[in-house]
């Protein structure tokens, strides 16, 4: 398998595919309702990738390295059949690894056809554990307990550990992070919580609004005793700890304050097609023109293999200095 390295000698490994820009939450640092109201215009169904174009580009990715595919959104689950691309993706020569990130509201209703079809693992993302905190953040009044039931079908469907995902944000949900761990604890899921990050520009993102990781894991420390674990894998974006009574294990992913660019190795397909080498870029590449044109197999990987071997992004690393005010790409269009 080839190996293409971008000018900063990082591989490209991981690819992240948004199947849609559609999703039925209105999180207030992804989709603000001031913004993604009912007015809003998604993107029409002929912009959109078809499953056949996304195994196409998907092949392509392979051959230049990529084995890890995480499907996203938007909400993923919104976009009909998705079990059929599961399957056509675990088909590819190389990919070893198919991953599905949700909100989790229609996980307990599909997870098992998705499981069959060849999906590896779920991560769920869950902000808070009261419905009232969890409205705050999701802001479209969606129960807790159907997204705990679809954690609970993914377990059961075989695909444990589920990894859930966790944005604190201050004044809003940071008072939840105890009750999520203890909630957890045990269980033999992963919680992770994640900084609250300026992606996009709609979502107000002040660096008031963020409690850092360290901040976090003296809150979980100061009830359970934990310590470091070594990476899964080089390159991965949880820093990962330990519960010293051997209740599992938590991650924290620290962009904001402790950037790890030096170690990406993520490329992010939009639902229309598009190639974006970095989760705060500003434009992306148009791949679906090229595929649409009747680009060969070779000619894709060609293309492919340019972006990325021009590809320089380290966005974290230069926050405040160089980046305030600078327009970017919206985490709905293009996942997380």
């Amino acid at each position: 398998m080839n190996s293409v390295l971008d000018r900063r000698s990082r591989p490209l490994r991981d690819l992240r595919i948004s199947v849609t820009d559609r999703c039925n939450f209105r999180c207030t640092y992804c989709m603000p309702k001031e913004i993604f109201g009912r007015d809003f215009a998604f993107l029409p169904r002929a912009e959109l990738l078809s499953f056949e174009e996304i195994t196409r580009l998907a092949r392509a990715f392979a051959l230049e390295g990529v084995s890890k595919i995480r499907l996203t959104g938007g909400e993923p689950l919104l976009r009909r059949d998705l079990d059929q691309l599961v399957a056509m993706l675990a088909d590819i020569e190389g990919v070893t690894d198919i991953a599905l990130t949700t909100n989790g509201s229609a996980l307990a209703a599909s997870v098992r056809k998705l499981k069959d079809a060849g999906l590896s693992r779920v991560t769920v993302s869950l902000d808070a554990l009261d419905d009232e905190t969890f409205a705050a953040m999701n802001d479209v009044a969606f129960p807790v307990a159907r997204v705990l039931a679809g954690i609970a079908a993914a377990a059961a469907a075989g695909l444990a550990p589920v990894k859930i995902n966790m944005v604190v944000k201050r004044g809003v949900n940071d008072g939840s992070i105890a009750a999520m761990a203890e909630h957890f604890r045990g269980t033999g899921h992963v919680l992770r919580f994640i900084e609250y990050m300026d992606v996009g520009t709609t979502n107000g993102w002040r660096m008031d609004d963020v409690i850092p990781a360290t901040e976090i894991i003296a809150t979980i420390n100061d009830r359970w005793a934990i310590e470091p674990l070594d990476p899964n894998y080089p390159g991965e974006v949880a820093t990962r700890y330990r519960y010293r009574d051997g209740a599992g294990e938590i991650g924290v992913i620290a962009s904001v304050t402790q950037p790890f660019c030096g170690a990406c190795t993520r490329a992010r397909l939009s639902a229309d097609g598009k190639l974006y080498t970095c989760l705060f870029a500003a434009r992306g590449h148009d791949l679906r023109a090229i595929l649409r044109a009747g680009a060969s197999e070779d000619e894709l990987v060609t293309q492919l293999r340019s972006i990325w071997g021009h590809r320089a992004d380290r966005y974290s690393e230069l926050r405040h200095a160089h980046t305030r005010g600078r327009p970017k790409i919206e985490m709905s269009y293009i996942g997380g």
